[in-house]
Formats: structure tokens, sequence, C-alpha cells
């Protein structure tokens, strides 16, 4: 595990000190959890993004829609050939 040395705003130190002695949880622990959640939202949002953009582009539409029609065929041969 690395050490990393920063400084916050001392109204946002308070908050987190508070929180951790409220939560019993030492203050690096709790940044590295927010840490966390705040990266997967990134990267949540990261991904909607992306299919917003795809949603407004008619050429990787079509490309969707055909490989939903060449996975509908091979479920459909699937369920012909048990």
């Amino acid at each position: 595990m690395a050490t990393f040395t920063s400084s916050l705003p001392d109204k946002t130190l308070a908050q987190l000190s508070s929180l951790a002695q409220k939560l019993d949880m030492p203050k690096n622990k709790l940044i590295n959890q927010a840490l966390i959640k705040y990266f997967f939202e990134l990267e949540r949002q990261q991904y909607i993004d992306s299919f917003k953009q795809v949603a407004n582009d008619d050429e990787m539409l079509e490309m969707a829609d055909l490989g939903l029609d060449d996975y509908l065929n091979q479920l459909n041969d699937l369920d012909a050939n048990p």
C-alpha cells in the first residue's frame, strides 16, 4: 500500500474527521471508500454518455440492429435443433 499526502480545505477536513469519528472508521478508509464510489460513478457516467452518443449515430444503430438480428437467428437455430 502506498502513502499519499494531500491538503484539504479546513471545512472538508472537519467534515471528514467528524464523519470518521461518527462511523468509528479511520479517515483514510473513509476517503478510500468515497473515492471508489466516485470512480464507479465516473465510469457509469461514461457508459451513459457513450450510449447517448450511439443513440444519435444512425450507422451504429444499424450495426446494433444487424447484430441483434444475428443473435435472434442463432436463438432460433438453437430452438429448432435442440
